[in-house]
């Protein structure tokens, strides 16, 4: 069985239920440890292995951590990998700078883990179904909220990536109505101190 069948099979049974809870933005979601305590087992018996690596990456102006997340079948050899980025920040209260490499690369281990494991890291709904009706309102509803947030923010999409970071999102639209009127109210007041400043 090559690798590609194995990890079909690895991603068809994994199960990595959103087990921390962020009580600042108000919502469930999994961490890196909570989808390798998940996976090990399967790795197992399907007889693979995992390695993560990190390297550290310049790019522009700034660093970005690169988590490389390698699958290999034990009895060919064969290999399987993934890759996502992290962007340290230059600096973030209460943190010095071994803290704030390690989350960054936490941050990019379970992104490029994700996408090995073919994870949907969307919110989950406490509730039933919604109606297509309720589905197309919210859509709407989310779309006028990032446009809003898009528009506050103009050029000065460091400081959103970094409140995107604090709420463990890869991007906006991955954000439910109540993040995205947080996200606002956040960056606003971080937008209002900067003007102050100059």
């Amino acid at each position: 069985m090559s690798i590609y069948k194995k990890l079909i099979k690895i991603q068809e049974e994994l199960k990595a239920p959103k087990g921390q809870y962020n009580s600042f933005g108000k919502y469930k979601y999994r961490s890196c440890e909570d989808i390798l305590e998940a996976v090990k087992p399967l790795l197992i018996k399907n007889n693979c292995t995992l390695i993560i690596s990190d390297t550290l990456e310049n790019i522009g102006e700034r660093y970005y951590i690169k988590a490389t997340v390698k699958v290999i079948d034990v009895e060919t050899g064969e290999t399987a990998e993934n890759t996502a980025y992290a962007r340290e920040e230059e600096n973030r209260k209460g943190m010095n700078g071994d803290q704030l490499t390690g989350a960054c690369s936490s941050y990019a281990r379970k992104y490029a883990l994700n996408g090995m494991f073919c994870i949907d890291d969307t919110k989950d709904s406490d509730t039933g179904k919604p109606t297509p009706q309720e589905n197309k309102e919210s859509k709407d509803k989310k779309e006028k909220a990032i446009k809003c947030i898009l528009k506050l923010v103009g050029d000065d999409t460091d400081t959103m990536y970094d409140v995107l970071i604090d709420f463990r999102l890869n991007g906006l639209q991955d954000a439910t109505e109540e993040q995205l009127k947080e996200i606002y109210d956040i960056l606003k007041n971080k937008l209002n101190k900067q003007e102050l400043k100059k």
